[in-house]
């Protein structure tokens, strides 16, 4: 697995974003129809810079015309102490093993070099389970290229919504998302090695996602999709983890309700292309998912 961590390393914890103003992009929507009820499917990105402020016009006028606002997690509706106390409690609670037990010697003195090139004293994490450095890892790098989550697409979708009083649903616990890192941690060489090699090609691979979304250009989106599993072992799970099974369980969790009232579904990029995208499964329980 090559790019996944990079639209999912998510929801809670950043992503995503760059370059041009986003009213002058044209990201895709979908209206999502089922029993004469229209419902609005918009893949996102998590975090962004100032350029990016500014919901499309289109988006906008589907949150407000839709009764329901559907995303991953409200991170908004967390206060900073909150996030702090609930990640302690999970790792307290967790079978997680600190860093030194988790990783081979070799593995760890990777990180070691890392860190260090960052003037950072690697036994601050000797305590801490290895999903949680590699989703600190990520968080230097986006902060190293000036991405926040306050740009990001999920916060801007939130605001608007209550902008103009709609429910605000969310479709995980951040629990959970804090689960489904540790789920990916059993294989903890494999998930810190990739993600130090990833750091590497972040550039351009960011460069090229954006644009991607920002033009809306789902083939290129759904060849970025491919190119980040390969067969390995740990690439399986990751997709399993990070994608098929949320996309399922998000779902049959949505379905019921999106044929008696309007629902505005905003989610990442990634959850939306191949068989198991969310555009496949809505047409398989009879919706009519159609580009707007």
């Amino acid at each position: 697995m090559k790019h996944i961590l990079f639209f999912k390393l998510v929801s809670s914890f950043c992503l995503l974003l760059f370059f041009s103003t986003l009213s002058q992009a044209a990201p895709a929507l979908w209206s999502v129809e089922k029993n004469g009820v229209t419902s609005y499917l918009f893949g996102t990105v998590h975090v962004g810079d100032p350029s990016m402020q500014g919901l499309p016009g289109k988006v906008k006028s589907a949150i407000e015309q839709a009764e329901n606002t559907v995303v991953e997690l409200n991170m908004s509706a967390l206060s900073a102490f909150e996030i702090q106390t609930k990640t302690a409690a999970f790792i307290a609670n967790s079978n997680s093993r600190p860093l030194p037990l988790a990783v081979s010697q070799k593995v760890y003195k990777q990180l070691e070099a890392y860190f260090t090139k960052r003037g950072i004293n690697i036994a601050l994490f000797n305590s801490t389970p290895a999903w949680a450095v590699m989703l600190t890892i990520v968080q230097l790098e986006y902060q190293k290229a000036g991405l926040t989550d306050t740009y990001g697409i999920d916060k801007q979708v939130i605001a608007h919504a209550i902008k103009h009083k709609k429910n605000i649903k969310e479709l995980e616990l951040f629990e959970q998302q804090l689960e489904m890192f540790s789920q990916i941690a059993i294989m903890s060489d494999e998930m810190v090695t990739q993600t130090l090699s990833q750091m590497e090609e972040a550039d351009k691979f960011i460069k090229d996602m954006i644009e991607a979304w920002k033009t809306g250009d789902d083939a290129k989106l759904g060849k970025y999709y491919e190119l980040s599993f390969d067969d390995s072992k740990y690439a399986r799970l990751a997709e399993q983890v990070l994608v098929i099974d949320r996309n399922h369980t998000w779902v049959r969790t949505l379905a019921p309700n999106m044929g008696k009232t309007s629902h505005f579904i905003a989610v990442g990029a990634l959850h939306l292309p191949k068989q198991h995208g969310l555009i496949e499964l809505l047409k398989a329980q009879g919706f009519k998912v159609k580009r707007i």
